[in-house]
C-alpha cells in the first residue's frame, strides 16, 4: 500500500490520461514492491530478538517462527534481482532513486534505527523517496510544494510509528526500547514533535493554495481551500487516537481501516475534484 506513493506525482500534475506514463508506473510500482520487500524480509531477520519482545511484531513470520529464517535468506536475494530487472525496463532516473532508497533502507535496518530522531527523519525520508521516485518514472519535474508537503506529513507519521511504540513499552513496565535510542519517558517529546510536523505540512498546503501553481492547474482554486480543515481534522485526528493507544504499528494501515480517515480521505478526493473541474 505505501508504494501507491508512485502514483502521487502523476495526479499531483493532472495526467492521468497518459496512458504510457500508467504502464511506467506500473512497472515501477512491482519493482518498488519487490525491491521493499527485499529490505523487510531483511529488517524482520534483523529484528528478530526485538520483534519477539513486541506485543504485536511477534506475530510476524519469522519471529513467531512459522516460517524458517533459511526461507527469508534465500528469498531476499531474488526478489532484489527481480527488481533491479524491472526497474532496468522503466528507465536510469528511476533505477537510481530505486538505489537510494535500497541504500538508504539498508543504512536503517542495518543502524540508523538505532539513533533517535534520526530513525524518524529516515522514515520520513523513505516515503518521500517513493514519491520521488514515482516522478521519475513518469518523466514529471517534482513540485517543491509536494515535496515539502510530504516531508512534514511523513515525519509526523514516523513520530507517531514511534509514539505508538513507546506507549506500548511503557504499559509493560519498560524504560527503555529495545533496539532503539529511546527511552519511554521520551513519548511526550515525541508526540509533541509529531504533532508540530503534521501542522507544518498543512501550513504548507495552505501556502501552496496561494501559489501561482494553482491558478494553472485548478478550474476552481477557491474549493480547493477545503482541503485545509480535512487535513487539520486527520492530522489531530491521528493523535488523538495515539494519544488513546488506539493507534496500530503503521499508521497507513491504521489510516486504511479507520472509517474517519476514509471518510476524510473521500471529503479531501472531491474537494480537490470539485477544485480540477469546477462546478456545473
Amino acid at each position: 500500500m505505501k508504494n501507491l506513493l508512485l502514483f502521487v506525482p502523476l495526479f499531483a500534475a493532472h495526467e492521468i490520461s497518459d496512458l504510457d506514463t500508467w504502464v511506467a508506473l506500473l512497472f515501477a510500482f512491482v519493482a518498488f514492491s519487490l525491491c521493499a520487500s527485499t529490505v523487510y524480509i531483511a529488517n524482520d531477520l534483523l529484528d528478530l530478538e526485538s520483534d519477539r519482545e513486541h506485543p504485536r511484531k511477534c506475530k510476524r513470520p519469522f519471529a513467531a517462527g512459522s516460517v524458517p529464517v533459511w526461507m527469508g535468506v534465500l528469498l531476499a536475494p531474488l526478489l532484489l534481482s527481480a527488481s533491479v530487472v524491472l526497474a532496468s525496463f522503466v528507465g536510469k532516473a528511476f533505477l537510481t532513486w530505486l538505489f537510494v532508497y535500497f541504500v538508504l533502507t539498508c543504512l536503517y535496518s542495518f543502524g540508523l534505527k538505532r539513533l533517535i530522531l534520526v530513525d524518524c527523519l529516515t522514515l520520513a525520508v523513505l516515503y518521500t523517496l517513493r514519491i520521488i521516485a514515482g516522478a521519475a518514472a513518469a518523466g514529471h519535474v517534482l513540485s517543491f510544494w509536494l515535496l515539502a508537503f510530504s516531508v512534514f506529513l511523513f515525519l509526523s507519521l514516523a513520530f507517531v510509528k514511534r509514539y505508538a511504540e513507546l506507549q506500548g513499552q511503557m504499559l509493560s513496565g519498560k524504560t527503555k526500547v529495545h533496539g532503539r535510542g529511546y527511552f519511554t519517558s521520551d513519548a511526550p517529546l515525541v508526540q509533541t514533535l509529531g504533532i508540530a510536523s503534521g501542522y507544518a505540512a498543512t501550513v504548507v498546503l495552505a501556502l501552496y493554495l496561494n501559489s501561482d501553481a494553482v491558478l494553472v492547474l485548478y478550474r476552481l482554486p477557491e474549493a480547493v481551500w477545503g482541503a485545509v480543515p480535512v487535513m487539520l481534522f486527520w492530522v489531530s485526528w491521528v493523535w488523538i487516537k495515539a494519544h488513546r493507544g488506539e493507534m496500530h504499528d503503521d499508521p497507513l494501515v491504521f489510516a486504511l481501516k479507520d472509517k474517519a480517515s476514509l471518510l476524510a480521505g473521500l471529503i479531501f478526493a472531491i474537494i480537490m475534484g470539485i477544485g480540477t473541474v469546477g462546478l456545473p
